[in-house]
C-alpha cells in the first residue's frame, strides 16, 4: 500500500502540465548536453511555478512543494 508522500507524487504525475514540464526540461539538458551518457532517474518539480531540475541520485530528497517524475514517465522505454 502507498504511502501519503507516495500518493500524492502519483497523483501529481496524472496532471498533464507537470509531465509536459519535465519533458521540456529533459529536452532542454539533452539539446545543451547531448554527450552526456548519464541518464537521469527523473525530474523534480514545483508543482506552482513548475520549475525543475534533473535528479541523478539514486534517492531524490524532495521539498514540500516538489514532486518527483520518474524517467519512465518523461520518455518512454527505449529511447536513448
Amino acid at each position: 500500500m502507498p504511502t501519503a508522500a507516495e500518493s500524492v507524487s502519483l497523483s501529481a504525475l496524472l496532471d498533464p502540465a507537470l509531465l509536459q514540464a519535465a519533458r521540456a526540461i529533459y529536452r532542454t539538458f539533452y539539446e545543451v548536453h547531448p554527450e552526456e551518457v548519464q541518464r537521469p532517474i527523473g525530474v523534480a518539480l514545483d508543482r506552482f511555478s513548475l520549475r525543475g531540475k534533473l535528479i541523478f541520485a539514486a534517492k531524490p530528497i524532495l521539498l514540500p512543494r516538489e514532486c518527483f517524475v520518474p524517467f519512465n514517465q518523461i520518455e518512454p522505454t527505449g529511447v536513448r
